[in-house]
């Protein structure tokens, strides 16, 4: 199940919020905690080739395109 289909069955359970609890107890996805789908580009969403220094937290392309305004220089 992914998430926009959990998301859109919990709205069946707006009028009934003690059915509701029990659903997202059971069927919430949970959150990561290893691996490359734990981190996300801020900017753009993508997984993995993330640039983590100076907590910048950017896939390379999106780096590439706003390196210039954040200050960085490209020297080659």
């Amino acid at each position: 199940m992914t998430a926009s289909d959990w998301r859109k069955s919990l709205k069946q359970y707006s009028k009934k919020p003690a059915v509701r609890r029990k659903y997202i107890k059971h069927n919430k996805p949970k959150e990561k905690t290893c691996g490359i789908a734990k981190k996300k580009c801020e900017r753009c969403g993508r997984f993995g080739a993330m640039v983590n220094s100076y907590g910048l937290n950017l896939c390379r392309h999106c780096f590439r395109e706003i390196a210039e305004d954040l200050g960085f220089r490209k020297f080659s």
